[in-house]
């Protein structure tokens, strides 16, 4: 009910404020489940783009905002499962696992869910490796995955924490529909990690067709750790291994 109310006042403010476009927009089904990836440029990417699409979005958001225990973080919290934001623990392993499931469940039901395969924004505007749980989840429930490109937000919001500049303008860039199921006939007869990576890639690839950003091979997390260490002075830690 919050996500209802909310949505078109935010975005009537939106567009005076900031006047963000979409393109493609035709590629959302108007019915059944879709998974919309995205890059992730900037915070405002969770507002323009569900903002700009007619349907319910179910996006996940990082554990860590639902974990406080504070009078405000709790409501903050509940403020966010209102906006059908959902917690993913990005620590891995079991609590990775019911991220996944809570993403199945939004599509089994017949919704859409918004992913960004980068885990995190990317620190420099560039497009970091997709982590797999897009592919796993499009090929446990059948769901047509649409490769999105959030286009001027790293520009828009950068050195901004929250409020994005009024230009360049923010456009979001919707591409046809992927089926991952026909993409992992590619991959037959493989093993099922470089199966997951395949279809994650040739994703990848695709949002980076539409957003034109220059591609990375590592992952935005790890990145991110290595600036945070140089900024506190301390060793940077080891890249990690990316062949999975």
């Amino acid at each position: 009910m919050l996500y209802e109310l909310a949505k078109p006042v935010v975005m009537a403010i939106s567009r005076v404020l900031w006047n963000p476009t979409i393109r493609g927009v035709e590629n959302v089904p108007e019915s059944g489940p879709v998974i919309l990836a995205s890059n992730h440029l900037a915070y405002c990417d969770t507002v323009f783009l569900p903002g700009q699409i007619r349907r319910t979005v179910h996006t996940l958001g990082k554990s860590d905002i639902f974990s406080g225990r504070s009078l405000p973080q709790r409501i903050g919290a509940r403020i966010m499962r209102g906006l059908h934001v959902m917690p993913v623990d990005r620590s891995g392993g079991s609590a990775a696992r019911s991220a996944l499931d809570a993403g199945v469940a939004v599509l089994e039901a017949g919704g859409i869910l918004g992913i960004y395969p980068e885990g995190t924004r990317s620190p420099d505007g560039r497009l970091y490796r997709g982590k797999t749980g897009v592919a796993r989840i499009a090929l446990a429930t059948g769901a047509p995955i649409v490769p999105v490109a959030m286009v001027g937000a790293h520009e828009a919001q950068r050195g901004r924490r929250f409020f994005p500049r009024r230009r360049p303008q923010i456009t979001a860039v919707l591409g046809e529909p992927l089926l991952a199921r026909d993409l992992a006939s590619a991959w037959e007869g493989a093993d099922q990690s470089a199966l997951l990576r395949g279809v994650t890639e040739t994703v990848m690839e695709r949002i980076q067709e539409l957003s034109g950003q220059e591609r990375s091979e590592e992952y935005s997390a790890d990145v991110k750790r290595r600036l945070r260490a140089a900024a506190e002075g301390g060793r940077a830690p080891a890249r990690r291994d990316i062949s999975r």
